[in-house]
């Protein structure tokens, strides 16, 4: 053999071993694209550590590849807010409100906010049956889950249990109510980005921008307008620890004690 030949041989090998290399990185990522580069997997069990424990109803309902999946199907959410301390403030902020709306934490105690996805529906399902809560956002009420259905393409008024027996759907339908403006509600998605600019009407019932608006948003009918309540501190408790965890600010108005809310 000549030694032309060989370093021919090598040289091809080398340049194997180059392309593998790359496209090793390339898949690496791609799989980090997205709403996956801030939440990864051990992120996601970090923020949810209890949520297989044996006393939680949901064990091994809310999975990381359902809750990824069901994020690719929003492209704008939790990648699109401009800056890296808004983008994970977003997912913060989401985890914040659906850990409380799926806690199985006790109030007061040292891991209250370890928590959250404890749960999948409703303990007694007293509201609005059968369309009671269920899922991250715990949605409720037969006109949400048309409108949610409407816009996922399955039939959630004739199958509602969809959204306590598929991890994916029920992930949708947390992100597509997040995601998703109705009525004289601003969407979840613009408020902690910092895009929504109240109106006269908002201003007068004291809902200014900020994590505390985004609870009116979902249940402010309850927990708004009626002082400090264990509801918004639990929301809050959630909140900062993710912030914490994810590395960005609280931002300002956590709250929404002296909110009117939005039917009012």
């Amino acid at each position: 053999m000549t030694t032309t030949t060989t370093t021919t041989r090598r040289f091809v090998q080398l340049a194997a071993c180059a392309v593998a290399v790359l496209l090793a990185v390339a898949a690496s990522g791609a799989a980090a694209q997205g709403v996956g580069s801030v939440i990864t997997e051990a992120v996601f069990n970090s923020m949810l550590p209890n949520r297989d424990n044996s006393q939680c109803p949901a064990r091994g309902f809310y999975t990381y590849d359902a809750f990824i999946a069901a994020a690719n199907s929003f492209p704008a959410f939790g990648t699109s807010g401009g800056s890296a301390e808004l983008i994970r403030r977003e997912l913060a902020a989401f985890f914040g409100q659906t850990s409380h709306e799926t806690t199985g934490g006790t109030r007061g105690s040292s891991d209250q906010f370890q928590w959250g996805y404890c749960f999948k529906e409703e303990i007694n399902k007293a509201t609005s049956p059968p369309y009671y809560g269920r899922g991250p956002i715990q949605l409720t009420g037969q006109s949400n889950y048309q409108a949610a259905g409407n816009a996922l393409g399955l039939d959630l008024v004739g199958n509602p249990d969809l959204v306590s027996t598929d991890a994916v759907v029920s992930f949708k339908t947390a992100i597509w109510f997040w995601m998703t403006a109705q009525g004289n509600k601003p969407s979840c998605h613009d408020v902690i980005l910092g895009r929504w600019t109240p109106s006269a009407a908002d201003t007068a019932a004291g809902r200014v921008p900020g994590y505390g608006v985004i609870t009116n948003i979902i249940n402010g009918g309850i927990e708004c307008g009626v002082g400090q309540n264990d509801a918004n501190v639990d929301r809050i408790g959630y909140y900062k620890r993710y912030c914490d965890m994810l590395g960005t600010g609280y931002g300002s108005n956590l709250d929404c004690y002296n909110q009117r809310n939005f039917a009012s």
